[in-house]
C-alpha cells in the first residue's frame, strides 16, 4: 500500500495525532551508488507536546528557531537533540507538535531489503576491537536503526538544515499508509523530561505489538505496573 497521507491528516490535537501516526510509514528518497532508492520506516512510538505545558519548546515563546511549531499543522519541525537531528510535525493549535520518537524499517515493493545497506551506511554502529582496543564501524542491528529520535533521522538522512519549517513532499519525503493496523497502543509518561517540567504527563504513545522495539519498553520496565505507570488502550 502506498496511499499518501494528506495535509488534512495533521489537523488533529497533539495526542490524537500522536496516536494516528502509529503505523504510518515515513518514506525518504535518496541517491545511492548512482541509483534512486526509497528508505522507509514504520512509526512505532510518538510523543505529544502542547504549548501550555512546560516540556514543550513552544512554552518558552515564539522564536525564529521554533517557528515551525506555530505554522500550519503538518509543518516539519526539526531541532538538535544532544547534537543530532530530531523530527516533529506541528499539530492543531499554535505551538503544538508531535515528536516521532522511534520507528522500524519497513519493507515492501517500494523499499526492498537493499535499503538496509543504505541505512547502515548512514547510521553505522560502533564496536571495540578486542585486539587493538580501537573503535570500529560495524553494521547496526536492524532493530537499532530507528529506535530513537536521532537514530531515526540518521537512518533516513533527515537533517535540520534541509527540512525544518518545510512540508512533506511526495517527490522526496512523505508519509504514507503501511497497510498495518494498530490494534492496541501503550500510553505512558514521556522520556527525558526534566523534573518540574511536566514530566508526569502521559503523552507518550507506543504500538503495543512493537513495544520491544521502542526506545524504552514500559512492559518490561522494572517496578512499572499497568494502570499505575502505563495503560494499554485499544484502537478505535
Amino acid at each position: 500500500m502506498n496511499r499518501l497521507i494528506t495535509p488534512e491528516f495533521f489537523h488533529q490535537e497533539p495526542q490524537a495525532l500522536a496516536i494516528a501516526l502509529l503505523g504510518k510509514v515515513l518514506r525518504r528518497k535518496v541517491q545511492w551508488q548512482g541509483k534512486t532508492l526509497w528508505l522507509s520506516a514504520r512509526i512505532i512510538e510518538t510523543e505529544a507536546y502542547y504549548r501550555d505545558e512546560k516540556a514543550s519548546h513552544s512554552s518558552l515563546g515564539y522564536t525564529a528557531k521554533r517557528k515551525a511549531m506555530f505554522m500550519t499543522p503538518g509543518t516539519i519541525y526539526m531541532y538538535y537533540a544532544r547534537g543530532s537531528d530530531s523530527l516533529n510535525f506541528s499539530a492543531q493549535g499554535e505551538g503544538n507538535a508531535v515528536l516521532v520518537k522511534a520507528a522500524y524499517p519497513h519493507f515492501d515493493s517500494i523499499s526492498g531489503k537493499r535499503q538496509l545497506e543504505v541505512m547502515r551506511s548512514l547510521n553505522p554502529g560502533n564496536s571495540i576491537s578486542k585486539t587493538t582496543g580501537s573503535e570500529n564501524k560495524a553494521p547496526r542491528a536492524i532493530d537499532r536503526l530507528c529506535n530513537g529520535q536521532t537514530l531515526l533521522c540518521k537512518s533516513l538522512d533527515l537533517k535540520v538544515v534541509d527540512w525544518d519549517q518545510q512540508t512533506l513532499d511526495k517527490r522526496r519525503f512523505y508519509l504514507g499508509e503501511s497497510g498495518y493496523q494498530i490494534a492496541r497502543y501503550i500510553q505512558c509518561p514521556r522520556l527525558g523530561i526534566p523534573v518540574g517540567r511536566d514530566e508526569n504527563l502521559w503523552y507518550r504513545f507506543i504500538d503495543f505489538d512493537a513495544a520491544h522495539l521502542a526506545t524504552s519498553n514500559p512492559l518490561t520496565k522494572r517496578k512499572w505496573n499497568e494502570g499505575v505507570n502505563y495503560r494499554v488502550c485499544h484502537s478505535v
